[in-house]
């Protein structure tokens, strides 16, 4: 009888401390990589970021002209190179970074910083920029209700694309 009911204790204090999980993040965190296929083991690049969503909201009001973004939502975006590429004709060495981007009317700065582990742009400081690129927004008939980032290119180039929203902006890149 004794060993029944430390038995019945031991299953109901199992009970009581059950796990219990948040619901699903608002703004998902993705990933992508270059090259793209699970398959190649030489990555070049990998982008880890997470998606925020419009949901009936105005993208201006989201991410205004002028005003560091931390391009993305929740933890600053955070981007890879596996290897030195070229941006803007400079050499960016291989290592972690973080992406951070300055909207405009017709053109983004796009920044690579190497301050890293930081929420949102709060943290953010100038002095650790290892590179910033002006790049033109274009626009698009394909609305995207999440901010979407990918890489597309072949051989020794690629562009990091950056979409929202019908808005576009691209980032060329070589290694």
């Amino acid at each position: 009888m004794k060993k029944i009911i430390i038995l019945c204790s031991f299953t109901f204090s199992l009970f009581m401390q059950a796990q219990s999980f948040r619901g699903l993040d608002k703004s998902p965190l993705d990933m992508v990589n270059f090259p793209a296929s699970s398959q190649v083991q030489d990555k070049v690049l990998r982008v880890l970021y997470s998606r925020p969503q419009l949901k009936s909201r105005n993208l201006k009001t989201l991410i205004p002209n002028g005003k560091l973004w931390r391009t993305g939502a929740n933890e600053s975006t955070e981007i890879t190179f596996f290897r030195d590429i070229k941006i803007d004709s400079k050499t960016v060495p291989s290592g972690r970074y973080t992406l951070y981007t300055i909207p405009d009317e017709t053109t983004w700065t796009i920044i690579i910083n190497k301050k890293l582990n930081t929420w949102g742009a709060y943290a953010y400081d100038s002095s650790q920029d290892l590179l910033r690129v002006k790049v033109p927004v274009e626009y698009s008939d394909e609305t995207l209700e999440a901010f979407s980032i990918t890489i597309k290119g072949k051989g020794s180039s690629a562009f990091l694309h950056l979409g929202w929203e019908n808005l576009r902006v691209k980032l060329p890149m070589s290694f």
